[in-house]
């Protein structure tokens, strides 16, 4: 025989061929399907063909009657292509096969289908090799005894993150906060579990360690989707009743649209306790994305002062001794005329005020609130009995839309700096027609009923005009739904004129 066909019958024989192509196969899919993993795939590839090629140069050896070295060197290699062929299959079937099946098993099982792989290759290669397989078991079960003495921390992180796989203690995606530390748990290795914190830290813990020592898993319910309950905290003075500060928290947060926050269970606002001068309240909502904690926090927080700000309830901190210098009554008095000044000038842009004096406009000025709202709070809302309130936007933007029976929104106008809204309500005590929601933070003055009223007693000739103006912007809010022409609009207006007269005059009993 000769060299080349000694080398070549050593190399190839029979099954090599299905060994390649399986092999090529496996990785073909792999790589279409995963292409995640295709590093690792490749990696893989690249060494089985290594082994083929250890086992070329051990059948050259072979041809050359280095016959021991050759076969030495051949089953070395030999086992080593095994080995590749089981980390594919172990990918083939962990990572496309049961996926497609519908089945999640944990990483640790397919390490150990491949472990289990490699084990049952190594024996069957032995066996093959003429050696007696009971002697070997028994001389390792003694060495395995003394390896896991040796051994018991990392065998603990072995077994610990097994039992935390198999019972699905934890899960990849769950939030789980130990000690101090909370965060995401991207995966769960044989010797740790890392978890990724919002801080964009990465956070290795042993997986013994979690099996010693409890752990929370946040946001986890039994056929529950995923909440966890947050706790805002806040003070306000006692002189303001808990059934008005509650009421007032709880109707802005359940009527906001804040990102995160659900529905259901509703957020709920409790007196948690009264001590050193002031109420300690705590709004408790659901929040829907873990990862959103501290900004989703502060956005309630702006709402809950916004809505105490609207109903002249002041935020306050736990009484302490403070020793300050009282500003002089001079000083107040310029800040007073200034802020006068300013809602003046506020007032003197908006159309409906357009007749009134200078004076008339003073006293309007006296009695406006501050009123801000938070991004995502509805100001007002469709079809609500009237509360007789004008709006005036003094910043920000708000969004003015009509809400169908099915729920689908039609928006109608976008509101922005000096611009008003509620008038009819002020003025006839109609129910609002349209919703309006702040579409950014927005600040507002608002006037009541009682303000109005006596500037129209003292002069009853501004209803006729307040009337002109009332039923051109309604007239202007039907021709948006209805899409009416400029003569239809012109009809309605002439039509409305008396009747709305008749129900402001009838409104302030005039």
């Amino acid at each position: 025989m000769s060299f080349w066909d000694a080398a070549i019958s050593f190399f190839w024989r029979e099954g090599s061929f299905l060994l390649l192509v399986m092999a090529l196969g496996i990785a073909f899919l792999l790589l279409h399907f995963r292409r995640e993993d295709r590093v690792s795939i490749i990696n893989t590839l690249i060494f089985f063909f290594v082994c083929l090629a250890g086992q070329f140069v051990s059948s050259l050896l072979h041809a050359l009657e280095f016959t021991k070295a050759a076969a030495i060197l051949h089953e070395a290699f030999t086992i080593g292509s095994g080995i590749a062929v089981i980390r594919l299959w172990g990918s083939l079937l962990f990572r496309i096969v049961l996926p497609l099946a519908r089945l999640s098993p944990p990483r640790i099982a397919e390490d150990i289908f491949v472990i289990i792989g490699y084990i049952a290759l190594g024996l069957v290669r032995l066996r093959y090799a003429g050696l007696d397989l009971g002697s070997i078991l028994a001389t390792s079960a003694m060495i395995t005894a003394v390896v896991a003495f040796a051994m018991q921390d990392t065998l603990g992180n072995i077994l610990g993150g097994l039992a935390l796989q198999l019972d699905n203690s934890i899960e990849i995606g769950d939030w789980i906060k130990v000690d101090d530390i909370s965060g995401r748990v991207v995966d769960i290795r044989w010797r740790s579990t890392l978890v990724e914190t919002r801080n964009w830290e990465t956070v290795v813990f042993p997986n013994s360690q979690l099996m010693k020592n409890k752990f929370l898993v946040l946001g986890r319910r039994t056929d529950q989707p995923v909440k966890w309950r947050r706790w805002v905290w806040f003070n306000v003075s006692l002189n303001s009743t808990p059934t008005r500060v509650v009421s007032a928290v709880e109707n802005a947060i359940l009527q906001a649209e804040i990102n995160d926050v659900s529905k259901d269970p509703q957020p709920s606002c409790v007196l948690m306790e009264m001590d050193k001068g002031c109420a300690r309240y705590a709004l408790r909502y659901w929040l829907t994305n873990l990862a959103a904690d501290d900004s989703t926090d502060g956005a309630v927080r702006w709402h809950i002062y916004t809505a105490l700000e609207r109903v002249g309830i002041k935020l306050t901190v736990e009484e302490q001794n403070v020793h300050y210098i009282k500003e002089n009554e001079k000083h107040e008095e310029a800040v007073h005329q200034r802020e006068l000044m300013l809602r003046f000038k506020t007032l003197r842009r908006v159309e409906l005020f357009a007749q009134l004096t200078d004076d008339e406009l003073r006293k309007l000025a006296e009695r406006l609130k501050y009123a801000p709202f938070a991004k995502g709070n509805i100001i007002t809302r469709q079809g609500t009995p009237a509360q007789h309130w004008l709006y005036i936007i003094i910043n920000g933007d708000a969004e003015v839309y009509l809400e169908a029976a099915n729920g689908e929104k039609r928006i109608l106008n976008v509101l922005t700096k000096g611009s008003f809204f509620g008038e009819m309500s002020l003025m006839t005590g109609a129910p609002r027609v349209a919703s309006v929601i702040a579409k950014t933070d927005v600040e507002c003055y608002r006037l009541d009923k009682d303000a109005f009223e006596e500037i129209m007693r003292e002069r009853p000739s501004i209803a006729d005009e307040v009337a002109h103006i009332l039923v051109e912007r309604r007239a202007q809010l039907d021709s948006a739904l209805q899409n009416l022409d400029e003569e239809s609009l012109h009809k309605v207006i002439h039509k409305q004129h008396n009747e709305v007269l008749a129900t402001v005059k009838r409104f302030f009993g005039l």
